[in-house]
């Protein structure tokens, strides 16, 4: 991203892009911004996911610094999710912090850094990185939650501990083939002689 690129690349009515014109580039000054947008498509991960068009409250403040304008505050979501466990649906909300300076010159700022274009401050990027690291890898609805039954898929939660399957493992099928059928128990196979 470039620090010479002109204001007229970002839209000013988009959700997620602010105006700093108000701080005047003076060190010290802060502005409050409270906003809630909608919530872009692709806000997920496998089992998890900010639904398209939900709330996205967020709660910052702006600072003017020498170098820039710090963005710091909270942003929360509704997500929706499976359990990792059981795959039950389930709803929650996530809340995270940001904190990001957007630079006024990006050549004394590193590679990854974030800058105004103009005095124009795009949140997009930076909140979705937030939202997105801030789900959950593998969301469960219950610490204690026993899962599916790794035979018929069942919910454990809901057919109890005494629930039992009788099929074997077929990977012992060929020892289970040498076992009588008359029920009695058979006599052990004498090694073989060595030498006759």
């Amino acid at each position: 991203m470039s620090s010479s690129r002109s204001a007229t690349r970002l839209d000013p009515r988009a959700p997620l892009v602010l105006d700093t014109r108000e701080l005047g580039r003076r060190p010290g000054s802060m502005r409050r911004v409270q906003r809630t947008v909608p919530a872009p498509d692709g806000w997920a991960l496998d089992l998890v996911r900010v639904p398209a068009g939900s709330d996205v409250a967020l709660e910052l403040r702006l600072e003017s610094v020498v170098d820039g304008v710090l963005v710091s505050g909270t942003v929360r979501v509704s997500v929706d999710a499976e359990c990792g466990r059981c795959l039950e649906p389930l709803r929650d909300v996530l809340e995270v912090e940001v904190q990001e300076l957007f630079a006024y010159d990006l050549s004394d700022a590193d590679e990854d850094a974030f800058a105004l274009d103009g005095d124009f401050i795009d949140l997009e990027p930076l909140v979705r990185d937030a939202v997105v690291l801030g789900l959950p890898f593998s969301p469960v609805c219950d610490d204690a939650c026993p899962g599916l039954c790794s035979l018929c898929g069942e919910p454990l939660a809901e057919i109890g501990p005494e629930h039992a399957h009788d099929e074997s493992d077929p990977r012992w099928a060929a020892l289970a083939a040498l076992r009588p059928t008359n029920g009695s128990a058979s006599e052990p196979l004498a090694p073989p002689e060595i030498g006759s």
